[in-house]
């Protein structure tokens, strides 16, 4: 029997609408769901007929259950993966699934869609060609050490937050990487009360102090500043000597 093939389907940050006919089309075909959350991924399915059978897998239980769906897929089984909202394995269950068909020959098929950290990264207005996606830091043990690798970093930095500790994180980012360093806060992306809130680390702080965060939060924050450096031209002295050699032979001729 040939083997199944793994699908990791994306599914809306926000917005229902942004689901697309070819994500729908595979769940439908799909012999089996594999969802983070059977009561938020049923919302999604019955909204769109979608009555294909369902199965938790979350990183509470993705140990435990990862040989029996091998064992499917390599029984010719059809699956498809979906998180609570965006992209299965972007700081949501899916790596070890992804890596074990790998090892094991079975096909993975990822397909394009929803992002949350995309959208907000070319909102912010910082550069974003080249960048850092960091998801959520380190909750306690590391999170100071992880701050600090990343305080010099040039790059655009990216990291996911919660509304309950987003003000304690900017004033992390802020004494770390300096409160003038500009930043961007987005929040419930593709959502109706989507908002986006630039500035730098300190002026962040004081609006969220004043105002509090709920929903969804991406923060991106500026890479640093490249320092001044002085050219040094490694010609200058031979230059400077021409010079002082010309200006003599002037002052003899005109003796």
């Amino acid at each position: 029997m040939a083997a199944g093939k793994l699908y990791i389907v994306p599914t809306p940050v926000g917005n229902l609408d942004d689901m697309t006919p070819r994500a729908v089309k595979v769940l439908m075909e799909s012999h089996l769901i594999l969802a983070e959350d059977t009561r938020t991924s049923a919302v999604i399915m019955k909204h769109f007929g979608i009555e294909t059978p369902m199965r938790s897998h979350h990183k509470f239980n993705e140990h435990e259950t990862l040989p029996g769906i091998i064992g499917m897929l390599e029984g010719g089984s059809v699956i498809a993966l979906v998180s609570d909202a965006g992209t299965p394995a972007i700081s949501d269950p899916g790596f070890l699934l992804s890596r074990e068909c790998r090892r094991k020959g079975i096909e993975v098929e990822t397909l394009p869609g929803a992002t949350a950290f995309v959208p907000a990264l070319v909102n912010s207005g910082l550069p974003c060609e080249r960048f850092i996606f960091e998801g959520f830091l380190p909750p306690k043990k590391g999170r100071a050490t992880r701050l600090d690798e990343l305080k010099d970093q040039p790059l655009t930095m990216i990291f996911y937050e919660s509304p309950m500790r987003l003000v304690k994180t900017l004033k992390q980012l802020a004494e770390v990487m300096g409160a003038d360093r500009e930043a961007s806060v987005v929040r419930e992306i593709s959502k109706l009360h989507n908002t986006t809130h630039n500035g730098t680390l300190a002026q962040l702080v004081e609006h969220f102090e004043n105002n509090a965060p709920r929903g969804e939060i991406v923060i991106v924050v500026a890479g640093r500043e490249p320092k001044a450096t002085v050219k040094i031209d490694k010609y200058a002295h031979f230059k400077n000597k021409n010079k002082t050699n010309n200006e003599n032979n002037y002052n003899n001729e005109e003796d």
